[in-house]
């Protein structure tokens, strides 16, 4: 996030309880949002904005405008949805940074010692000249005056001491390296190169390995080749099911740890915003309050609809293979599912856009079920103050015209 599209804005004061951000009537919304680290990112029509606590209890907001140009792919169904999914995960991992970074207490703290031994440091050399005169003049016929000299010849070497350790704080400080400097100096490669890093972690945790362990059960099987089809589908079906399991277990492991789980919290806090908004309520933090946490066009719920394009998707793919190639080659099949897995997001971002349309119809309340369900995982009760950001971030993005949001 570059500096010429973002403008901070540091508010001072607790979010009021009484904001009166309303939908004017109960709609829904195409506006979204990502948790962060003690904040959270609204995805407005025209604005993206991000809201975070910094550790004096004050409520930093960022905004950012949206690039209103539409380019012909942003059109083009089945396409869009990567591309629109990859631009949220370049966006999102800058967020993620810069909220670590406002949030960062211990930063907070270390400059501050910094600081501190700066403001120090041009008393010691003057405290070394006392310390050494006190040490001759004490050597007094006096008592008293012995005494005075002597107390005084202690509190110079003390403050002797607490420069060296001034000095030692200011020595960690070691000067950044030219790959630091770089990447300070160009920001946003720095977000891409981190959103590159983050997807190609979750394809192989995802993708390459529900295939491997895969590949290992195949290698035990030696079907004949009227029964290869059918065994390539029902191994595609076990995959994805593997998908699900590595992807159950990861948010479960990692909810276990404390930021992590506050994420989780932030991330409720979004939801009960955005339902309370498209409720055509006040967005006060009691009203937030008696939402749900859950929501059924969540991302949680496009993540479960990617498993199950996939299974469908790789399969035929997998047949098609076995059609052309006459047998079951490994690395082709990872290289062709590498190479559909945009397809896959693709038609995954087209389903969750339908069942958003008709979420009241059957087939909508069947499609986000799961997602809804897997939210268990991925959502956690907010406290009050969450909220207060949540709203932050909300009243941030609100359109002027109450009819660009609407879903």
């Amino acid at each position: 996030m570059s500096e010429d599209m973002a403008k901070p804005i540091n508010i001072d004061k607790e979010v009021p309880r009484e904001a009166s951000s309303v939908c004017p009537a109960s709609k829904k919304t195409t506006i979204g949002g990502q948790a962060l680290i003690e904040g959270l990112m609204m995805f407005g029509p025209r604005k993206i904005a991000m809201a975070i606590r910094k550790p004096d209890g004050s409520i930093y907001i960022e905004e950012i405008k949206q690039d209103r140009k539409i380019v012909f792919f942003d059109k083009v169904p089945f396409i869009r949805g990567s591309i629109r999914f990859f631009r949220q995960i370049v966006t999102g991992t800058g967020a993620l940074m810069k909220s670590a970074e406002i949030s960062d207490i211990d930063a907070d703290k270390e400059e501050a010692e910094v600081e501190a031994a700066e403001n120090v440091v041009p008393e010691i050399s003057e405290l070394y000249e006392a310390q050494s005169t006190i040490e001759v003049s004490d050597i007094s016929s006096d008592p008293a005056d012995s005494s005075e000299g002597a107390n005084q010849a202690d509190e110079a070497r003390m403050a002797a001491q607490t420069g060296d350790a001034t000095a030692d704080i200011k020595q960690d400080k070691k000067p950044k390296s030219r790959l630091d400097q770089f990447l300070d100096r160009h920001i946003n490669v720095m977000i891409v190169i981190s959103a590159v890093l983050g997807i190609m972690f979750s394809v192989i945790l995802f993708i390459l390995l529900p295939r491997l362990i895969v590949d290992i059960i195949e290698g035990f099987v030696n079907p004949d080749r009227a029964d290869a089809i059918g065994l390539t589908v029902g191994l595609n079906v076990l995959e994805g099911v593997l998908r699900i399991v590595i992807f159950l277990s990861y948010l479960a492991i990692t909810s276990r740890i404390k930021d992590i789980a506050r994420v989780w919290m932030y991330h409720g806090a979004e939801h009960k915003t955005i339902a309370c908004y498209e409720a055509g309520e006040p967005l006060t933090v009691e009203n937030i309050k008696k939402h749900s946490k859950a929501h059924p066009r969540c991302g949680t719920a496009f993540m479960f609809i990617v498993v199950v394009i996939s299974i469908l998707v790789f399969s035929v793919a997998s047949v098609f293979l076995i059609q052309w190639l006459g047998a079951n080659i490994w690395w082709i099949n990872l290289m062709v599912r590498l190479a559909l897995v945009p397809l896959v997001g693709g038609i995954s971002y087209e389903i969750l856009r339908l069942a958003g349309r008709h979420e009241n119809s059957f087939v909508g309340r069947l499609i986000s079920k799961p997602g809804m369900w897997m939210q268990r995982f991925t959502t956690r009760e907010p406290d009050d103050r969450m909220i207060e950001v949540a709203i932050a971030a909300m009243q941030a993005v609100l359109p002027e015209n109450a009819e660009e949001d609407r879903w």
